[in-house]
């Protein structure tokens, strides 16, 4: 609200003042963006880099195969179950303080993990890595929600963050490559500490300090029944993963964290001060927002994992090479989430461009699906298969984030953003175990039918990810129609510099 405030203030005083102040906070601003997007950007890249570190981690520390997953799932647990709580202490304490101290724990423990002498060292590392991420990412993006009120600078700003959060994997993949190969593992954890170093420095220097709205109080039940339900469903994908969708602890799990969301929802209904206001996901600009984020985040996955393992096992890529072939989906995901948000939304609303842009990713998986064999030419066929996807997921990143966010109270920006990342995290953990489970099984059927000869067992590996890719595609064009029938038609635009109101078209 002060940073609000002081925008308004700087704005109407431009013309007294002269044109110097105006340029002033029009460039503070956007150094706030740079320091919002690099904190982002450790998080979101997290989640890959170290994926591809993983193999030298483990011959390095000797852990076994069984526990390797649990450097990934560590990591995602932490994060997951603890977003909606760092949302709402972004609220209460400020989002500056959240931003910097989420930033500077994240440093620690990635220094902390890089040092790792046993994979229990490690492990802890990466869980209180993501309990961080989860204080950092809801305050990041509550902070570009506040800081930016201006329609035509915000719609640049979230396309631009949109990006950052859409391409964050890949980019991870390319970093994490890079460091392994020519540094070690380790420089994947010690590469957070130079960018939160820079990023605190920053915030330090640029940010405002929040004036606490008194209104804003936790909300212990909700509080533990969201973090045991999340916790609880985000484990159960990992096992279903691991130990297939009808073991009894899998099983379990996904019931008793349904159950409890359930619960949490119910409860929130009915608390003076609850930890996540019904009425943030019940508009359906927004709701359908937080829907599309998530259900691309589903199919995304495949294209991520099942491509990584496409191009290092069957067209035998190096880490860096497979890394650098993922470039054109950035490039095409930045310039389209840029230039959508900025350009499209104002004019055609985002129930028109989401579903346009899951189509299109959804186009993108039929090249691929319907071209991957065993010698495939990146240049015919993948490459612009991932420009299409790129150009898609850009639409919905960039148009998403800005819908997700937008007309919610300054009271509720945190909490807001929070569920933000909860989709994604949520959808990713989903798309692990649904494609996982899904290529495992028709590379068993494969290797019934055509034995197991090293050709035999090349050909079962690419029809694995040829079936994840037709599945993703589904998910997408599903997707695309959900998300039509639930986001309303019109534009949004800005009122007062503080709420958004619906244009019905």
């Amino acid at each position: 609200m002060a940073q609000e405030a002081q925008h308004a203030q700087a704005a109407q005083a431009a013309g007294a003042a002269g044109p110097v102040e105006a340029r002033d906070d029009f460039g503070r601003r956007w150094l706030i963006l740079g320091v919002v997007c690099l904190g982002q950007l450790m998080v979101v890249l997290d989640a890959t880099v170290v994926n591809i570190a993983l193999p030298a981690a483990q011959h390095d520390l000797a852990f076994n195969n069984a526990d390797r997953q649990w450097v990934v799932t560590a990591y995602s647990l932490a994060f997951g179950g603890l977003l909606l709580l760092g949302g709402r202490l972004a609220d209460l304490v400020g989002r500056k303080r959240m931003l910097i101290f989420g930033m500077v724990g994240f440093a620690l423990a990635s220094a902390l993990g890089g040092a790792a002498q046993n994979f229990a060292m490690l492990l802890i590392a990466r869980a209180v890595q993501g309990a961080f991420g989860a204080m950092l990412a809801p305050a990041a993006l509550s902070t570009l929600t506040v800081t930016f009120t201006n329609p035509a600078e915000r719609g640049k700003a979230f396309g631009i963050f949109g990006a950052i959060a859409g391409a964050g994997g890949a980019v991870g993949l390319l970093l994490g490559g890079v460091l392994t190969e020519y540094l070690s593992w380790r420089w994947c954890l010690y590469v957070n500490v130079i960018f939160s170093v820079v990023a605190v420095v920053a915030a330090i220097r640029l940010l405002t300090r929040d004036v606490r709205d008194p209104s804003v109080r936790l909300d212990p039940p909700g509080t533990v029944l969201v973090v045991a339900g999340l916790v609880a469903f985000v484990y159960g994908l990992s096992e279903a993963d691991t130990k297939g969708w009808g073991a009894p602890l899998t099983i379990g799990l996904l019931v008793g964290g349904v159950v409890l969301l359930a619960v949490f929802a119910a409860t929130e209904r009915r608390v003076a001060h609850p930890l996540l206001p019904l009425r943030i996901i019940l508009d359906r600009f927004r709701g359908g927002a937080y829907l599309s984020i998530g259900l691309s985040a589903i199919g995304l996955f495949g294209v991520f994992l099942f491509l990584t393992y496409y191009l290092e096992e069957t067209l035998r890529y190096s880490p860096v090479v497979t890394g650098v072939a993922f470039l054109p989906l950035i490039v095409a995901l930045i310039v389209s989430s840029t230039l959508s948000s900025q350009l499209l939304m104002p004019r055609l609303g985002p129930r028109i461009l989401i579903p346009i842009g899951l189509l299109l990713a959804a186009g993108g998986m039929v090249i691929l699906a319907s071209q991957l064999t065993l010698s495939t030419s990146y240049a015919a066929w993948i490459l612009p298969a991932l420009v299409v996807i790129g150009l898609g997921l850009g639409l919905v990143f960039g148009c998403g984030l800005n819908t997700a966010t937008y007309g919610a109270a300054p009271a509720d920006a945190g909490v807001a953003s929070a569920l933000v990342n909860t989709c994604q995290q949520v959808g990713g953990s989903i798309g692990t175990a649904l494609l996982n489970t899904i290529a495992a099984s028709a590379l068993t059927s494969y290797l019934v039918t055509h034995g197991h000869s090293p050709s035999a067992l090349a050909g079962a590996a690419v029809h694995s990810y040829v079936v994840a890719f037709w599945v993703s595609c589904a998910i997408f064009a599903g997707s695309a129609v959900v998300c039509a029938l639930v986001l309303r038609p019109g534009v949004l635009i800005q009122e007062d510099n503080r709420s958004v109101a619906p244009v019905v078209a």
